[in-house]
Parts: C-alpha cells; structure tokens; sequence
C-alpha cells in the first residue's frame, strides 16, 4: 500500500506546487487536500475537502494519513490586522499538528521562513518564531520546518518583495555569494519538492532546514 498525505493550504504557492509532485509521485495513492475553495484539478489521486478554517478544530484527519504538509500562510494585506495574521501563521498550523499527533502521523512538515525568531522586532519573524516554538512541544513523532528565503513562482496576487528579488536575481544573480548567499530567492517549487523527499526520509525528531540547504536537496 502507497502513502497518504493531507496538504493544508493546498492552493498557496508552495502547496499548490507540493500537490502536483505529489499525484505523480509513486510513493503516494492518495492525497487529501483541505481547501477553502477549489483547486480545479481532476486526478483519481486526488480527494478535495473544501472546509471553513475558522472550524479548523471540528475537522479530523483521515486515519489513513502518513504524513501532513502543512503550507498555511498569509500576508498582513489580506489579514488586514496582525491578530488575523497571527489566527493563519501560527494558531491554525499549531491546531493541524495537534490533530496529526493524536493520530500518531509519523511526518509533519510546514513552512516557516528564514529569520524566523519568537523575540524578533519584527511582528513576521516573531510569529514565525513562536509557531516553531509552539510546534516543538506538540511532540509530534517527526517534525519537519522549512525556512525558506523570498520565494519565486507565479502567485496569483502581487507581491511587490517577492517581484523585486525575483528581478534583482535575474539580472544580478552574482550578488547572491558569500555571506548572503543564503539570502538568494527560491522557487516554490524547490522547497516543494524538498519537502517531498524529506518526508519520505521518515525521520524522527525536530528538523530544521534553512534556505541555502534546501535549495541543495533537489
């Protein structure tokens, strides 16, 4: 018997991405997506909960699943405030990993972002900060954190950040050596299919994974 997985935020940049490695990957024969609307997408692998995420806590993962991805995530423009921010980044991932330890998942994995730092200045650094936090005392069996850099890839809003380090890598991409090396944009797709890979590693314990390394696991 193949894989089960569930992917939570399925249709942001890297989920999306996560989804279509994951129907062709043969590890896999099934892969449930909780959405908030629907990703259009018609594979015999794939199963589409469309769900309301403010009941995030009345929803109860499939006992078939084997690992969890978690690609929740959010900017302060469509939050509006920082405490709808936080609801998104931090509260609702905190809430998936419980869910997926009561049911013994072995594999949680989910993004959090480089810089990330609970005592940071900065409101974004610190969420992420504390949603790492939070995560390491959930006790989940193999708990996986992604940290990339500004990612790269075809969002369906415009993100002005993302777009003016996509082009400054295009035309400089030189600059990105030494010591800011780890500074260099990363295609959502790279840090998809590193978590891929990772997951099957079945590995135990609290795993951090920065950008730079990322970007050499594919």
């Amino acid at each position: 018997m193949g894989k089960v997985a569930l992917v939570v935020g399925a249709t942001g940049l890297v989920g999306n991405e996560l989804v279509r490695i994951l129907l062709s990957a043969p590890e896999y024969e099934k892969v449930i997506v909780w959405v908030r609307t629907s990703m259009d997408i018609n594979h015999n692998k794939l199963e589409e909960k469309i769900i309301n995420f403010r009941e995030l806590d009345k929803h109860v993962i499939d006992k078939s699943v084997n690992h969890v991805f978690c690609c929740l995530g959010t900017t302060m423009r469509k939050a509006k405030n920082m405490e709808a921010f936080a609801t998104v980044d931090l509260e609702y991932p905190v809430v998936l990993a419980k869910k997926a330890r009561e049911r013994q998942v072995s594999q949680f994995l989910t993004i959090s972002a480089m810089g990330a730092d609970p005592n940071s200045k900065i409101f974004y650094n610190r969420i992420k900060g504390q949603l790492e936090e939070e995560l390491k005392k959930v006790g989940l069996p193999g708990l996986h954190i992604f940290r990339p850099s500004l990612l790269l890839g075809k969002r369906k809003e415009f993100r002005l950040g993302e777009k003016a380090a996509g082009a400054a890598y295009r035309v400089l991409p030189f600059i990105f050596i030494g010591s800011i090396k780890k500074y260099k944009p990363i295609h959502a797709r790279t840090v998809a299919r590193a978590m891929y890979r990772v997951a099957l590693t079945e590995k135990h314990g609290v795993n951090i994974y920065e950008s730079n390394n990322i970007a050499k696991m594919t």
